[in-house]
């Protein structure tokens, strides 16, 4: 009990020492401009950030107490939850193996859609068993809308009423609910739950659902098998599980397969029910690694049904080595995160952006009626709105998407004509001079282009950490 509570206080101090990442601000400037969805996700984040800045207002540190919060609530839904499936003490044994894993201290740190999936994926599984187990018509009901909640959060929620079709193909038990007015309410209600996104999407051409789905999947079609990024993706997740309970996964995955390809069928309608929602979704993403980069969080849901399955066979002695093994994790990121030995060559950290922020206010008030962008997707843009008090502008002003800004900001003709100033992250820092050329894409869309001095962030011991190019521009050709 003292190990995970020390795990968990070390994590609580983990978010909130942690400088803002370049994910929370994007995620918050969703919150800001409030729709039925967006292009890259759904809205569950945005509404989440937008509830809880509410009542903490916008800091670096209440977004990152929200994703704190959120996740905190998630895992008293997953004990809960496991509490149908373990007697009292294997379930304390269950809750102290999913505490201590590193998929919690991932959403508890950083605003990512999986915040608010993992919680209503958790309340899903709580409702579906309730409805299926208690043949009660509100639960019923109430899955449909939970689903389509955690759809709203991320969309590979659709594994949830696929996992519910499953369940019920296989179980002769529950079989006859699968033509039953109970599923086709729940579908009916997750259908309307989840209509707000198809609407964005059909007033917007459809961007994100073919951003999500059929460019990944091009990606995909190519078939070039790739072992190194399943081995990337393998690495990954034993560091989300961390070894103990990960080897136990694929120990006690592999008997279950093993006795249904000998059976057939699994007698045990609790374990079926659990392996419904957790199999698949694994099993899929582990299968595409092979031959696309499969991130760190798109299998997190699986593994709430499966640390249920898995935890209840492995002994306490393992349990004390996963709780060692999550201490020693903890302990060397909260020292990464405060002292940051280990830099980063990664726009996707933490550190400096803040101070990068205040650098960039200070030029900008030299550059009357000028205004601010960068080209780097979302990551510098989104830091830069949420620090500084007006309107940040991304890779659209050179004529390319720019995820969500491109939809905020589409029109940019009241730009026209006037200056401005352009950041561009250099990522590994080679000196700290200025660049020895402008970029030509500058040079496109300006009249005239002038470099100044590199920001320079620094340790306090004066050691570079990261290093920002700046570019004055003057008369924006809008084309």
């Amino acid at each position: 009990m003292i190990g995970v509570l020390t795990v968990y206080a070390l994590r609580f101090i983990l978010s909130l020492s942690m400088g803002l990442m370049p994910q929370d601000a994007y995620y918050y400037f969703y919150s800001e401009h409030l729709a039925l969805s967006y292009f890259d996700h759904p809205p569950m984040v945005a509404y989440m950030l937008k509830f809880f800045s509410l009542f903490l207002g916008k800091s670096v540190w209440a977004v990152k107490l929200t994703d704190f919060m959120v996740t905190l609530i998630s895992i008293t839904a997953f004990y809960y939850l496991s509490s149908y499936f373990l007697s009292k003490e294997r379930n304390l044994k269950t809750l102290f193996f999913y505490a201590t894993t590193f998929l919690l201290t991932i959403i508890s740190i950083n605003t990512t859609p999986d915040v608010p999936l993992i919680l209503f994926w958790t309340l899903s599984l709580i409702s579906i068993y309730k409805a299926v187990y208690e043949k009660k018509l509100l639960f019923w009901i109430l899955s449909g809308i939970l689903m389509g909640l955690a759809f709203d959060s991320k969309y590979t929620a659709l594994f949830l009423p696929f996992g519910l079709i499953l369940f019920l193909l296989l179980s002769k038990e529950h079989r006859h609910f699968l033509f039953s007015k109970e599923l086709l309410l729940s579908i009916l209600f997750f259908i309307i739950t989840v209509s707000p996104v198809f609407i964005w999407n059909y007033q917007n051409n459809w961007i994100s659902f073919s951003f999500q789905s059929s460019e990944r999947a091009s990606s995909i079609s190519n078939f070039n098998l790739e072992p190194v990024l399943f081995l990337g993706n393998l690495g990954t997740q034993i560091l989300i599980l961390l070894p103990v309970l990960f080897i136990g996964m694929v120990v006690i995955v592999t008997k279950y397969v093993k006795k249904i390809f000998k059976k057939g069928v699994l007698k045990n309608n609790k374990d079926l029910f659990l392996i419904s929602f957790s199999i698949p979704i694994i099993f899929f993403f582990f299968g595409i690694s092979f031959f696309y980069w499969v991130k760190l969080n798109w299998i997190m849901p699986g593994y709430i049904a499966m640390i249920i399955l898995v935890a209840r066979f492995i002994s306490v002695k393992y349990l004390r080595v996963q709780i060692f093994i999550s201490l020693i994790f903890h302990l060397a990121f909260l020292i990464e995160v405060i002292f940051y030995p280990v830099p980063i060559k990664s726009d996707d950290t933490w550190y400096g952006w803040e101070e990068l922020s205040a650098e960039v206010e200070t030029i900008r008030k030299s550059i009357p009626d000028s205004f601010i962008f960068a080209d780097d997707g979302y990551k510098t843009s989104a830091i830069l709105d949420f620090y500084l008090d007006e309107k940040i502008y991304a890779g659209n002003v050179l004529g390319k998407f720019a995820l969500q800004f491109s939809v905020v900001y589409p029109d940019l003709s009241k730009l026209k004509g006037k200056n401005a100033l352009f950041i561009d992250s250099n990522k590994h820092i080679k000196n700290l001079e200025r660049s020895n050329k402008i970029p030509e894409k500058l040079i496109d869309y300006f009249e005239k282009v002038e470099q100044l001095d590199p920001i320079i962030i620094k340790k306090n011991r004066g050691e570079a950490m990261r290093k920002f190019y700046v570019y004055r521009c003057n008369n924006y050709l809008i084309k």
